[in-house]
């Protein structure tokens, strides 16, 4: 994704199905468990640069023992420092007990990250800063080991304020103000209802169920109890992704399929999806169920998962991203009157790679029928030279955009810091025949373009093609997200502004403020959320009429080089990701009623000038 956005949060649960010496003794390692924990988070890397945190449960310590442990880091390596720091304590462990190693129960009063259920946790922040003390898990601490409660998702909420008021919660911090402290203190709220109601044995599935019901948002979040239980739950949408496998030794779940078979080594179908508004519960005994803890709706599990945040190393999703490509190709065969001898296929670093592949596939397969039509139209007027020359004919590819992510702009002054952002990408050289050869670079998705504008699109002008195609595996991005994507002010798309310019153009600028009175109304009768008022401004024109626009937009200033912008149609989109429906940011049709608020909201705070976000 050439404009980078704040986007998925990663989800790591273990539950350890033996005693601690059975791992000692089988796999010659006490902490086998939490190594385990450590790779299923690498694992996950691509899913969170801004921190990490772990929570750790330890059962069946002494009275007075600490039995809940947390540890969190906005390192440059937040995993890494999270787990070296366990890695120090247990060396200076070791300097005093050497053979601790040899006593698993020991070693697990001593060492603070050592126990038998485990939550980690990569976090995108979505709040306006990053600090310690907004990265997950967030805890509840208390002297009954029930009333403990460690928590940590990957979600938005849009009703976080309403869940406030519900527990009539205080927030004294930043941390206090987020989603996830408005999601632990309701989760917790029943918690405690439920431990007065029976203290001997609390039923987590009925306090999930009395939770759950309140959140409006897309969720897979996942907590630890103080007694030993421990759970992961989905929201009813199944917008947010979820995965778990288990055996006699491990209870495990994640936010990627990938990662848990990688780290556990088992096949595809050993690893189950869970299920929207499902929730995978373990009891204090090891024993685990999946269980429904809200009724499902119309699933719509993320489309940007299968296109961009997810690791490409499941194969479902490698072959979708190439399916994405290839479904692409006859658009771009079109664009370039078929003219593939002048033509050059690229992509833009790194995430478009596998899209790119689907789409030179696509022009292979055409070029192919070409070859077969002409020898089979030659009869036996042939000889070898003719034959070779045809046969030999070849798409061309070439590597042109090179991100050099060595690079950072510190400068902030806007021309000085648009100067230092055009080298961010550099350009392979001789490539290109000037004034000759069209380029067709891929890229996943374009949401801002001003990437495109002031870097990429320079650069490959460098190269002086006769024509610059970019091309989108995704449809536009056209309204905000608030399901786990941080995109919910409308100047940041360049659909919405390539809309707004041809309101202007075609005289017709009063739909704008129409639409604002209109959510202006809604929002007095307390029903901004009703519906997406927004899609008026888009009705006027067609998909092909914005694209053009768009290319106008993310042109740099007197570049005299044509530039085309094609993209993904919604169709297109279902039909190579069948699974994953969610299209909200393309279609403007949200799974929740709190996704109309939002990006009601969000049209409003453009048209009053506000720059902030709508949730």
């Amino acid at each position: 994704m050439s404009d980078p956005i704040k986007h998925e949060c990663g989800l790591a649960f273990i539950r350890l199905r033996k005693p601690l010496r059975y791992y000692h003794e089988k796999y010659g390692n006490v902490l086998y468990g939490l190594n385990k924990l450590y790779l299923l988070m690498e694992k996950q890397h691509n899913r969170g640069q801004d921190g990490a945190g772990i929570a750790t449960v330890k059962l069946n310590m002494p009275e007075g023992s600490p039995f809940l442990y947390r540890l969190r880091s906005i390192d440059n390596q937040a995993i890494a420092d999270i787990f070296s720091k366990v890695s120090s304590q247990i060396a200076e462990v070791k300097r005093y007990h050497a053979d601790i190693g040899d006593h698993p129960e020991h070693m697990k009063g001593h060492i603070d990250a050592l126990g038998e259920l485990m939550l980690g946790h990569l976090r995108y922040g979505t709040q306006g800063r990053n600090a310690e003390e907004l990265c997950h898990p967030y805890i509840k601490c208390h002297t009954k080991p029930v009333r403990n409660l460690a928590l940590a998702g990957n979600f938005n909420l849009v009703n976080k304020d309403e869940l406030f008021a519900l527990v009539n919660s205080p927030r004294s911090s930043t941390a206090g103000e987020s989603d996830l402290a408005a999601m632990l203190d309701v989760i917790y709220h029943f918690l405690v209802l439920a431990d007065e109601a029976n203290p001997e044995c609390v039923d987590m599935a009925k306090v999930l169920r009395s939770a759950v019901a309140y959140f409006d948002g897309g969720y897979t979040f996942g907590g630890l109890v103080g007694n030993g239980c421990g759970f992961v739950v989905r929201d009813p949408h199944g917008i947010r992704p979820a995965y778990y496998y288990s055996d006699d030794e491990f209870i495990v779940a994640a936010s990627e399929r990938p990662a848990i078979r990688t780290v556990f080594n088992v096949g595809e179908n050993h690893v189950k999806e869970l299920m929207p508004g499902n929730a995978l519960i373990t009891q204090n005994d090891g024993s685990f169920s999946v269980e429904e803890i809200i009724k499902p709706l119309e699933r719509k599990a993320c489309s940007f998962e299968r296109i961009y945040f997810s690791r490409g190393s499941d194969e479902k999703i490698y072959n979708e991203r190439k399916a994405l490509g290839h479904s692409l190709s006859e658009k771009v065969l079109k664009a370039v009157d078929y003219n593939l001898k002048d033509t050059i296929f690229s992509f833009i670093p790194n995430t478009a790679e596998t899209a790119f592949y689907g789409m030179v596939q696509g022009a292979e397969d055409y070029l192919n029928q070409i070859k077969i039509k002409r020898i089979m139209s030659w009869g036996k007027d042939y000889d070898e030279g003719k034959l070779a020359e045809l046969v030999n004919r070849r798409i061309r590819i070439e590597k042109i955009a090179i991100k050099d992510v060595k690079l950072r702009t510190f400068i902030t002054e806007d021309k000085s810091r648009n100067e230092m952002v055009q080298h961010v990408y550099d350009i392979t050289y001789g490539t290109v025949r000037k004034g000759v050869d069209t380029l067709v670079v891929i890229d996943d998705s374009i949401v801002r373009g001003t990437t495109l504008r002031e870097s990429i699109i320079r650069m490959l002008g460098r190269l002086q093609p006769k024509r610059i195609i970019v091309v989108s595996s995704a449809p536009q991005i056209r309204y905000p997200d608030c399901y786990g994507i941080d995109m919910s002010r409308m100047k940041e798309f360049v659909a919405f502004r390539a809309a707004e310019a041809l309101l202007k153009e075609s005289g017709k600028t009063c739909l704008m403020n129409s639409v604002f009175d209109c959510c202006k109304e809604l929002q007095r009768n307390n029903k901004l959320h009703t519906v997406n008022l927004v899609k008026e401004i888009y009705k006027p024109f067609t998909a092909d009429e914005i694209s053009l626009e768009i290319a106008k937009l993310v042109t740099p200033e007197n570049f005299e080089i044509p530039v085309e912008v094609i993209y993904q149609t919604v169709e297109g989109l279902h039909k190579c990701c069948p699974t994953n429906t969610g299209d909200w940011y393309f279609t403007g049709d949200y799974p929740t009623p709190g996704g109309n608020r939002v990006v009601n909201q969000a049209f409003m705070n453009y048209m009053q000038g506000k720059n902030e976000r709508s949730y």
